[in-house]
């Protein structure tokens, strides 16, 4: 189990918490769950994932400020993020806010899809 990668979900809807959470444990992944970016900042430091699942827009912090915070953390720079955003028709906009390993999926998001693109990412 020691080769067991994990997860942090950063979502201030609790529904997409719960199934996205569901199915990567499904796939074998341990998950942490965030519903704010100040949270989710203060477990990416302290627990270190091998990724982080992060939602955009979101109240108090949005998404990209996590990933700035994230980024400029020497301990938590290089870990991959993937955007989860329900701005339909703006992915090819917010490819400007990725840097480093970060990746964009638009909300409904395709279940396989996502899970294709972790595996790639962390195994």
């Amino acid at each position: 189990m020691a080769d067991k990668k994990t997860i942090l979900i950063v979502d201030d809807e609790v529904d997409i918490l719960t199934v996205l959470s569901a199915r990567l444990i499904d796939a074998g992944y341990d998950v942490l769950k965030a519903d704010n970016g100040i949270e989710a900042i203060d477990i990416a430091k302290q627990k270190m994932p091998h990724l982080i699942i992060l939602d955009i827009m979101m109240p108090h912090m949005d998404g990209v400020t996590v990933s700035q915070h994230l980024k400029e953390n020497k301990n938590t720079k290089d870990i991959p993020v993937i955007f989860l955003t329900a701005l339909q028709g703006k992915k090819e906009e917010m490819t400007n806010h990725k840097s480093g390993k970060n990746i964009i999926f638009s909300k409904p998001y395709n279940p396989k899809e996502l899970l294709d693109k972790i595996k790639e990412l962390i195994g």
